[in-house]
């Protein structure tokens, strides 16, 4: 059978079902910014079954109030409990990136725990949904950007700094970041989330420089727009009737997206859409347009307000989501020679391809034009004269 598969080595090797881990001599130490996403939970089970260390951040206001998907945490946190060889190999400690004291804490603690930390991975992201106008349009939504920045950014940079020492010290450790193809793609009503994404990538890539001679690496992964969106908050801010669908055809984030939570909202409550009805159904005294008008979890997308939401990921959707991410952030973590930059899923690719092929063909027409223009500098001393007494 061995000299079978040898004997077919034009085709391709089959897809892994699980993630292949890069060998290393002692378990590794998982610094992971936002423990209670689902990409963070799919991940820690991921590497705490291979042996390796995790310490996740949680926001300790917002684990408290049980607000977002800290439920789904504190499920984890039971599979934990359960788990024998998990139990002394995970470590929950308070995290709001945005305060450097707690970002230094967090990694003191992590240091105290298992000794060193070995792979970081910035995870922490929130999103903005609404064109650059309608960002303007009080002082609250003005807020909002500043607030993206503080948590797509600073958040990031700030534990970054905190871990760095640590690192440098032990010559050794990983820094990945998860962004994703928004910090190549401008995208209309993500205007600010992509910004944020740009700038973190910036970052990155000027400190893999700074950071290579001490044997600390650096990673990029960019995951499709999809995923980092829906597995972490979203923030609406009211719609101007200007772009509107109607009077805007740009394909803007907020109709996207208003499409993606109906569609999870039919797959969790199939019975308020009308699908599956029983015969007892049909005799039903309630009118039509009281279900026809309730509003859908889309339309919290253009609400009055500014609206905050968690997407509701069912089990099967959010598995299928996150899963080629997980694959790809448990392959890279640690190893010796991680790649700087990896995109995540076919399609991502693809449309960075073309994005980069436009730029590409917009460089050589630059340097066509540039050429057309460039006049040799006349070095007869009269001229100069003329010019200069003209001027």
């Amino acid at each position: 059978m061995t000299e079978q598969k040898g004997g077919q080595s034009s085709s391709r090797p089959p897809r892994p079902r699980s993630p292949h881990f890069p060998p290393h001599n002692a378990p590794r130490v998982w610094f992971i910014t936002t423990g209670t996403s689902p990409i963070a939970i799919a991940l820690a089970k991921q590497v705490l079954d291979h042996g390796d260390y995790v310490v996740a951040g949680v926001l300790p206001l917002e684990f408290e109030k049980r607000e977002g998907q800290t439920e789904d945490f504190r499920t984890f946190l039971e599979d934990v409990k359960k788990t024998e060889r998990w139990r002394e190999r995970l470590r929950v400690v308070g995290l709001d990136g945005r305060v450097v004291g707690q970002c230094q804490a967090a990694i003191a603690e992590a240091v105290e725990a298992f000794g060193r930390v070995d792979v970081l991975l910035g995870s922490t992201s929130e999103a903005v949904i609404g064109a650059v106008e309608e960002l303007a349009q009080s002082t609250r939504t003005i807020t909002l950007v500043e607030d993206t920045f503080e948590t797509n950014f600073f958040a990031n940079v700030n534990i970054i700094k905190a871990v760095l020492p640590i690192m440098r010290e032990r010559k050794n450790g990983h820094i990945i970041m998860l962004t994703g193809i928004t910090g190549h793609l401008g995208t209309p009503g993500l205007g600010m989330y992509c910004s944020s994404q740009w700038a973190i990538e910036g970052y990155c890539d000027s400190l893999a420089y700074e950071i290579a001679p001490f044997n600390v690496k650096m990673s990029i992964v960019q995951a499709n727009m999809e995923v980092n969106v829906l597995t972490n908050k979203m923030t609406s801010v009211p719609p101007m009737d200007e772009y509107l669908q109607a009077e805007n055809p740009a394909p803007l984030a907020r109709e996207i997206f208003s499409g993606l939570l109906d569609k999870l909202d039919r797959v969790n409550n199939p019975f308020a859409f009308g699908e599956d009805k029983s015969p007892a159904d049909s005799t039903s005294t309630t009118s039509p347009d009281a279900t026809m008008h309730e509003p859908s979890m889309g339309d919290l997308l253009s609400a009055d307000t500014v609206t905050s939401l968690y997407a509701p990921l069912p089990s099967i959707v959010k598995g299928s989501l996150i899963a080629e991410t997980v694959h790809a952030l448990t392959a890279i973590g640690g190893h010796d020679n991680p790649p700087a930059r990896h995109i995540v899923g076919f399609e991502g690719v693809t449309a960075v391809k073309e994005k980069l092929k436009t730029t590409s063909e917009e460089l050589e027409d630059f340097i066509e034009v540039s050429n057309a223009v460039d006049i040799a500098r006349d070095h007869d001393p009269a001229t100069s004269v003329v010019a200069d007494s003209s001027a």
